[in-house]
């Protein structure tokens, strides 16, 4: 292995998260981002750089409750950059969309590179989707109440309007998974758990060991999200009360009003989410498998069993996020290969 820097000696067993990629997958270890993927000619091809927490440079961030929103957001940022690194790393030069002739506008009048406008319009556009399919829709559930609310019509709406939301998140992700060229995206994102089971459980990292384990972990960010809607319901619920007692004002009963007051609390729900997750994720009694078992069911969905294959590229991405990138030849943008015959 050939170690970074700042990388210093292999890193001890920590919680490692990741993602499914374009052919490939992503692991972050406390210190470092690296992406592995599959070429149509069986090489695999392996990025890595350094990582440093938000938390390291702005002590704030790491505090219980925030950190949960600042993971997010970051996530959401690494989440697109890793996977333009992908499609790129790939060399598959189909998978690559020409850019419109707004965004080669924009970028001439923001003086900025096609690639990172063209990354900027699919955050807009994935984060303006979000909110019209998991917010403003759900919420127009709100018309059919009469007016003149008490706190149990309040906690009727957010249930009814939640339960949509949820139905709404099932139905895309079924949607989602009933294209073709997703199966293998969800493949590689069962690879990636099973891979970091075999870290967590200190097994030596190789395909025979990870296949052992289950495609369903309980610090996925399906698990995430789906909790983060069920106790958006409470949160809001609560939020709605409060403010109905405080000042006899119905929050509800106003839409714009009830769409922004839902966007501009989504960091609190997702700070308490995140603390929930991360509390249930490694205990084992019945209320914790409670809490996890809907996020586990989901992730039926959104993950299948992967292949050796897959699961070599998940192993090469975890092993460079802990160790440094391997020896072999390196291609002009820095990124390792190893060839097809080498990890046969």
């Amino acid at each position: 292995m050939k170690k970074n820097e700042n990388s210093g000696a292999a890193c001890p067993r920590a919680d490692i998260g990741g993602q499914a990629v374009l052919d490939g997958v992503m692991m972050k270890s406390p210190d470092a981002i690296a992406v592995a993927v599959r070429r149509p000619n069986g090489d695999i091809v392996v990025k890595r750089e350094d990582y440093e927490a938000p938390s390291k440079k702005h002590p704030w961030m790491g505090k219980p409750f925030i950190r949960g929103s600042v993971n997010m957001i970051q996530m959401l940022g690494i989440g697109m950059r890793v996977l333009e690194d992908s499609m790129k790393m790939s060399g598959n030069e189909e998978a690559q969309e020409e850019p419109s002739k707004f965004e080669k506008w924009l970028a001439a009048k923001l003086g900025k590179n096609v690639d990172k406008v063209v990354m900027a319009v699919a955050i807009v556009m994935a984060m303006a989707m979000s909110i019209g399919l998991f917010v403003l829709l759900p919420n127009l559930i709100i018309l059919l109440f009469p007016p003149n609310p008490t706190g149990g019509t309040l906690l009727l709406k957010n249930l009814v309007s939640g339960i949509v939301r949820i139905a709404l998140l099932i139905a895309y992700i079924g949607f989602v998974g009933r294209i073709p060229e997703m199966r293998k995206t969800f493949q590689y994102h069962g690879s990636e758990h099973k891979t970091v089971y075999c870290h967590e459980h200190d097994l030596p990292l190789t395909p025979k060991n990870a296949q052992q384990f289950t495609t369903l972990h309980p610090r996925c960010g399906t698990s995430f999200l789906l909790l983060t809607f069920f106790l958006s319901i409470i949160f809001y619920s609560v939020i709605d009360v409060l403010v109905l007692q405080l000042t006899g004002f119905d929050l509800g009963a106003h839409y714009l009003l009830r769409v922004l007051s839902r966007i501009l609390l989504l960091p609190c729900v997702a700070g308490i989410s995140y603390e929930v997750l991360k509390s249930v994720a490694h205990a084992e009694n019945p209320f914790t498998k409670a809490v996890r078992w809907p996020g586990l069911q989901m992730q039926r969905l959104t993950t299948r069993p992967p292949s050796d294959e897959q699961l070599e590229v998940a192993i090469a991405s975890m092993n460079a996020a802990l160790h440094g990138l391997p020896e072999g030849e390196t291609t002009p943008e820095g990124w390792v290969i190893l060839h097809k015959e080498a990890t046969a």
